[in-house]
């Protein structure tokens, strides 16, 4: 007799899912009109499939891109504008300043000028002063936390050279969803604007000889009310409990391998579960995200602002579907993933394709719009390319479509798609789901996160060294490893009920989650720059950049960080104590 899990797992098929994704292959996904057309082709799917949907009409705030170019020595060349970009259709002109050095790797938001130009600069005012009043060209993509630097240098416009022949969409905003009044100063102020590789080559040339451009941006900007397709699977056990499983609809383009296999994913799982509902103890909840791409995330926070204390109350974990299921896909050597979920991940990843997978910290991307309310979290990008076969395609990096460098452009077309890959990446995310629906015990190993952290902070106390002791953090933490591990002790032994046990395991999530993951408050969302491991502590790794006029200031923030990681650590201790004495 077969399993319930070998059963659904058999059940899996591609003639749904595939439908879709030819579907798809023929509408473009970013013009607000054609997200609800896309929105309601998901909902129709699933009335045709017998699983019952709900579509969230809510207005959310885009940006949605039209036009660009850039004039230059009588030359106009071709671009794009991220979403976000300030909006000039009549021209800005001004005088080009080339500055490449470490950019293309900017690492978030460096306040280290030294990690960005070498010896170049010795302080920030000579960037400023090289920078200032000029439009700045440099290598790589338009992203937020290059364009908010750009525009504190004083920048008046900003042109990002891609890696190739093509030229990639993106956005250039730190903040995450649709602002609030506390976000709206960091929307960007400044165009800017994406050229490809030759394009921007000339124009590196030109600014290095002082010569001049006119950027060119046309923008769509403001409120549009956009579907969001969801479907609740009750659980037969624990029916308020749920598992939840989202992606975004919307894509650049066509968007095939980002994220329509996304979709087609999301759909078969909602088929299968929907008619095995019986063999579920928990629920589980799929959702569909507009404003992923020109709202940089605003469908998922939109979600998470509307149902927070519903997600607080009662969600487990979540999991996010972008990009699988693409050719040349095979690997699981940069899976997604917070750390307590690894050991999870990790059986169900060899138990469907028999290897074993390497782990990525989550970026601040890809519809995490959950982080600060605190929920284990797994998957974003799962499978992609091995990288000896990036190396021989003479593939750079991006960030999604498995590898594929069509990621974002046009040229994610049908044929990014691959059916024997999306079938092996339709059962890991169904076996995924399904165990963590129906553990007895929800399966988070919080050792995982607390044995991360301290080796997170004996790195940042090796970089302040003596001028600050980062000692009582790392005491609490371990206290609360060692809590833990009568915890799961006493599971294991029967001395700590199953209920118990889901309890503590849950509202762990809510304190070491945004602990790990976020600076700002529960409720609100981080700005779309990736952060640092243990963020409040993270300022340990910078006081040796601190001379005497600032030191103090430094060691004050430091103080008060601590102050605040040992504290919720405490709390976590006590919660765990309160279960296993």
């Amino acid at each position: 007799m077969k399993s319930v899990e070998q059963t659904l797992l058999d059940a899996v098929s591609l003639d749904a899912p595939w439908s879709l994704i030819e579907t798809f292959a023929e509408l473009p996904r970013w013009r607000p009109e054609d997200v609800n057309a896309a929105s309601d082709v998901i909902a129709e799917r699933l009335e045709a499939l017998g699983v019952p949907a709900e579509v969230h009409r809510p207005e959310i705030f885009l940006s949605i891109p039209i036009s660009a170019s850039v004039e230059a020595a009588g030359e106009t060349h071709r671009a794009k504008p991220p979403s976000m970009s300030v909006s000039v259709p009549d021209g800005l002109s001004g005088d080009l300043v080339y500055l490449g050095a470490d950019l293309k790797n900017l690492r978030s938001y460096s306040k280290d000028v030294r990690e960005l130009f070498g010896d170049s600069f010795t302080s920030w005012d000579e960037v400023r002063a090289r920078i200032a009043g000029r439009i700045l060209v440099t290598e790589g993509f338009g992203n937020p936390a290059l364009t908010q630097l750009a525009e504190e240098w004083g920048a008046i416009g900003l042109i990002s050279v891609n890696p190739g022949i093509d030229i990639h969409w993106g956005t250039c905003t730190t903040i995450w969803g649709t602002p609030d009044l506390d976000d709206l100063p960091r929307k960007p102020k400044i165009p800017v604007v994406a050229v490809n590789n030759p394009s921007g080559q000339a124009l590196i040339a030109l600014a290095k000889e002082g010569g001049r451009a006119t950027i060119r941006t046309e923008m769509q900007e403001g409120w549009y009310p956009q579907g969001i397709p969801t479907v609740h699977i009750p659980g037969a056990v624990e029916p308020d409990k749920f598992v939840f499983v989202h992606g975004h609809y919307d894509s650049w383009d066509v968007g095939i391998g980002d994220n329509a296999t996304g979709d087609a994913t999301l759909l078969e799982l909602a088929r299968v579960l929907w008619h095995n509902r019986q063999s579920l103890r928990r629920s589980v909840r799929i959702a569909w995200w507009p404003g992923h791409s020109t709202g940089r995330y605003a469908g998922s926070t939109w979600y998470a602002d509307a149902f927070a204390l519903d997600l607080d109350e009662n969600c487990v974990a979540q999991i996010n579907c972008d990009s699988p299921g693409c050719r040349w896909a095979t690997s699981y050597h940069q899976t997604t993933c917070m750390p307590e979920m690894k050991p999870f991940v990790t059986q169900v990843i060899e138990a469907v394709t028999g290897t074993t997978p390497r782990f990525k910290r989550p970026n601040q991307a890809g519809d995490y719009s959950f982080n600060n309310i605190g929920l284990s979290s797994y998957y974003m990008l799962s499978s992609t390319m091995p990288n000896e076969l990036r190396a021989e395609k003479g593939y750079y990096d991006v960030s999604g479509c498995g590898g594929n460098i069509a990621w974002h452009t046009e040229n994610d077309t049908l044929e990014i798609a691959d059916r024997d890959v999306m079938m092996t990446d339709m059962k890991i995310y169904l076996l995924s789901v399904l165990r963590h629906a129906n553990a007895a015990v929800l399966p988070a190993d919080w050792t995982q996160a607390t044995r991360e952290f301290r080796a997170t902070i004996a790195g940042y106390q090796e970089a302040a060294g003596e001028r600050f002791d980062l000692g009582p953090a790392d005491r609490a933490t371990a206290a609360l490893e060692q809590a833990l591990d009568r915890l799961y002790a006493g599971v294991d032994g029967g001395t700590v009920s199953e209920d118990a046990a889901n309890t503590v395991q849950m509202a762990l999530a809510r304190i070491l989650v945004p602990l790990n993951f976020t600076a700002g408050p529960r409720f609100t969302h981080d700005p779309a720059y990736t952060a640092p491991p243990l963020p409040v502590l993270h300022p340990a790794m910078e006081l040796s950049d601190h001379g005497p006029d600032t030191i103090g200031f430094a060691k004050t923030q430091l103080m008060r960080g601590v102050n605040r990681y040992v504290a919720a650590i405490n709390d976590a201790r006590r919660l765990v104590e309160s279960a296993a004495p």
